[in-house]
């Protein structure tokens, strides 16, 4: 499987954090979720972190079963859908966004 990951690496602009987070949980998971070919959708929250220089408040996580269908869903109609809904949410962030592909293993606990 593979994960694309969106690291929002910065800070939620002071008095903002409310509305970033009401911002992406009801405009852009519903665009997000419709991505083709999505098998899992994981939004986080910074809850605590051992780098308080390096803040990482959300970071979002789309499991795929090929990079080929990765490939499809950032050719879709629904990613430019997405941008341009994100534009509101930069609005309330300072920092940048590191978009990430993983191949990953699933392992179950014993």
């Amino acid at each position: 499987m593979f994960v694309r990951c969106a690291f929002f690496k910065g800070k939620i602009k002071d008095g903002m954090e409310a509305d970033f987070h009401s911002h992406w949980r009801e405009n852009l998971v519903p665009l997000w979720s419709a991505f083709p070919n999505l098998q899992e959708l994981r939004v986080m929250r910074e809850v605590e972190s051992d780098d308080p220089d390096s803040p990482f408040p959300l970071v979002m996580a789309m499991k795929f079963k090929t990079r080929d269908d990765i490939e499809e869903a950032l050719n879709s109609p629904t990613r430019w859908q997405s941008k341009e809904v994100s534009k509101r949410l930069f609005d309330m962030f300072d920092g940048h966004v590191i978009h990430t592909v993983f191949a990953a293993d699933q392992f179950y606990p014993m």
